[in-house]
């Protein structure tokens, strides 16, 4: 599996949902597109090392993950929000502006939050949580057992549930504020 052909399939099969990772990852339209290109740099200097073709979206995803931490470390970024959900089709639209601008809000909670946890619990949040992957496609693509797998995913959404309630206290101004209840 050497052939430019090879990793041309990959790339036609395989780059929507690479891309879908890497902005979910990073919530940077830019930053996802850098490290969907690398990724398949990577994968066609490391073509060798693929030895199922049906593992290959794995390998990839794999591959992406670790590009994006990558990316991450080098550029020392804090955060950014998404600009908006990428896809908006007509259908959407039949919910009204009010319905539109609290998902969009409670997106863009979600995606800060995301921003502010570990890469680790981030990758599986997006893998179980938003792709739908099961808990042994998510073991292979973080070399991670099943059970650590399950652990730490329900780690995870308990980290994701604090940065979200977390978030609540702060204004639109970035300011805190007091709130009623405690955690």
């Amino acid at each position: 599996m050497s052939s430019g052909l090879d990793i041309e399939r990959l790339y036609t099969e395989f780059h929507l949902d690479i891309y879908h990772f890497s902005l979910y990852f990073s919530s940077n339209k830019q930053d996802a597109e850098d490290i969907t290109q690398e990724t398949f740099l990577k994968a066609i200097r490391n073509i060798h090392m693929l030895k199922d073709r049906n593992r290959a979206k794995y390998w990839l995803l794999s591959i992406a993950r670790n590009t994006a931490i990558d990316h991450f470390r080098k550029r020392k970024q804090k955060s950014s929000l998404p600009e908006i959900i990428e896809k908006t089709t007509n259908e959407d639209m039949k919910n009204s502006l009010d319905d539109f601008l609290l998902i969009k809000e409670q997106w863009e909670e979600i995606q800060h939050a995301l921003l502010r946890i570990k890469p680790h619990y981030r990758s599986l949040l997006i893998l179980r949580g938003i792709q739908e992957m099961t808990i042994k496609e998510t073991a292979e693509i973080l070399g991670c057992s099943e059970l650590k797998i399950r652990v730490d995913f329900y780690r995870a959404v308990k980290v994701l549930k604090k940065e979200l309630h977390v978030l609540e206290g702060v204004n639109k101004n970035g300011k805190f504020q007091k709130s009623n209840s405690r955690s």
